[in-house]
């Protein structure tokens, strides 16, 4: 917004008619400039309660991460699985406080690393305010929430302590620093012009910063694990360990998909910004606002209804945790150019994720990979489809108001040339590569040490059982004294008569459930 000055040498050349025309300018000003200082701050008030709105819907997503998780993994340990999600939110707030914002926001900086706001020392700052630090902390808890899904079942709790603090304090803030800090090598809003390419990678909410970190963390967490006892059998086949609740699946997607319109609208940071179209007053950044909760709408969709038929053409039935993967894998893959390609395009964009999701899980059968919630194949898979899409899809003109510049390069399918789909491979490459050789070595030394995976017997019997003391729901009444009204029983198969006679000799013994 264009500042609003005023000085009494302006106003009282205007004013040489009336008496004492300098002290009649000096009252007018300083009330002009009264009404722009009030105007300014209104401006933050609403830009700063709109980043923390669409904060509170990113930190909901928590909520959905811990019931998609509880209802995917089976019951005996569901108690295990919601105590990681609290606890990646908890060990991340204070590992993201003390050393991640410094290393993804600490400006200036170089293009690797930041290096201020250490325990948000000198913040805020005229930049930002606290509202965009816990926005941001949102989002680095949402990349360790990834993690925890591949590695459930059968992972210590000191293991969990250990990758979530590193993942949140160092391997993500780094990420997040090379392609949206201003000082960032990639990123295509570089304070100093030198863009890559000509334009940065643009991941406008993090099909590659947070999804391919989180992914990808898993995928190598996972595979150093090894799969869970009987994910696979001797002859190796595939043998599905169900989850033990689609009811907490479904309630999880869908407080994820509402969480999402904090996590993509609400990247654009601020809403009151004009876009500068005289002949437009109605259209500015909270047209784009809106744009993106629409284009983020119809990739999910159009996901979750071609997984839906894709599932029931190679697999004969219709699933409904396929299409909840199917529909989040939409989202994961529409994050990174929801704010810069046209409605139509995200139809495409969903359509092809969900293939990108049916394939990777049949890669990761094939190769014996197991990840109880897909996470790997979901939010590394679909996230690498999105960095892509908006290297094909971006168009001109969203880019130019999103990003600013006047020439910058767009999607090459939209005939922008080849510059920034060129970008987009980078950061595939380059997150692919950091989140590999950090996270990699981490798994590789935890299980060296003994700290990664829980014994067999543990894992027979169930980390809740085990690990936390007792199992998340109540099969019985632990009270002897009180007997069940009906308790189903089973019949010993008898050949004629028993020896006395009496068909009430026959042996009953309580079914064991």
């Amino acid at each position: 917004m264009a500042s609003l000055t005023c000085t009494a040498s302006d106003l009282s050349a205007l004013l040489t008619t009336t008496t004492n025309s300098t002290a009649a300018a000096e009252f007018l000003c300083s009330r002009f400039n009264t009404f722009s200082d009030k105007l300014t701050a209104t401006t933050y008030a609403v830009d700063n309660t709109y980043l923390l709105f669409s904060a509170y819907l990113v930190f909901a997503m928590q909520l959905g991460f811990a019931m998609l998780c509880a209802g995917s993994v089976r019951a005996k340990n569901s108690m295990n699985i919601m105590l990681t999600n609290v606890l990646d939110a908890t060990a991340g707030g204070l590992s993201y406080y003390l050393f991640g914002f410094a290393f993804a926001f600490g400006s200036p900086s170089n293009g690797f690393i930041g290096r201020h706001f250490f325990g948000l020392k000198s913040f805020p700052y005229p930049s930002a305010d606290y509202s965009f630090f816990l926005y941001q902390w949102a989002f680095a808890i949402a990349a360790a929430g990834i993690t925890s899904g591949s590695i459930a079942e059968r992972t210590q709790f000191v293991a969990y302590l250990i990758y979530s603090s590193f993942l949140t304090g160092f391997v993500y803030p780094i990420v997040s620093h090379w392609f949206w800090s201003p000082d960032g090598w990639a990123s295509p809003t570089r304070s100093d012009g030198d863009f890559l390419f000509s334009s940065g990678a643009i991941d406008f909410a993090g099909s590659g910063v947070v999804h391919m970190v989180g992914g990808i963390a898993g995928l190598w967490g996972a595979f150093i694990e090894g799969p869970r006892l009987g994910r696979f059998d001797r002859t190796g086949r595939s043998v599905a360990l169900r989850g033990h609740s689609a009811s907490l699946v479904v309630l999880g997607t869908f407080l994820l998909w509402f969480g999402w319109y904090g996590f993509n609208p609400g990247s654009f940071l601020t809403i009151l910004k004009s876009y500068g179209d005289g002949n437009r007053a109605y259209y500015g950044q909270w047209s784009g606002v809106g744009r993106t909760a629409v284009t983020t709408t119809l990739a999910g969709c159009t996901a979750a209804l071609t997984t839906l038929f894709g599932k029931r053409l190679l697999v004969g039935h219709w699933n409904v945790l396929d299409v909840c993967n199917g529909l989040l894998g939409g989202f994961a893959a529409i994050t990174s150019g929801c704010s810069v390609v046209e409605p139509w395009a995200a139809i495409v964009c969903g359509f092809v994720a969900a293939w990108v999701l049916i394939a990777c899980n049949k890669l990761a059968e094939v190769a014996k990979y197991d990840d109880p919630l897909e996470a790997a194949q979901l939010h590394g898979g679909c996230g690498a489809w999105g960095l892509l899409f908006t290297g094909l899809f971006a168009t001109k003109e969203y880019v130019g108001e999103v990003y600013g510049g006047g020439d910058r390069p767009y999607g090459m399918f939209m005939g922008g040339g080849g510059r920034l789909l060129a970008a987009q491979v980078v950061q595939i490459l380059v997150v692919a590569g950091w989140v590999t050789a950090t996270m990699g070595p981490l798994f590789y030394g935890l299980k060296k040490l003994r700290l990664l995976r829980i014994s067999r017997d543990d894992e027979m019997a169930g980390l809740d059982l085990t690990r936390h003391g007792g199992f998340a729901y109540v099969y019985h009444d632990e009270d002897p004294s009180v007997r069940p009204e009906f308790m189903m029983r089973k019949i010993e198969p008898t050949n004629g008569t028993s020896p006395s006679g009496s068909e009430d000799n026959h042996v009953r013994t309580p079914s064991n459930v």
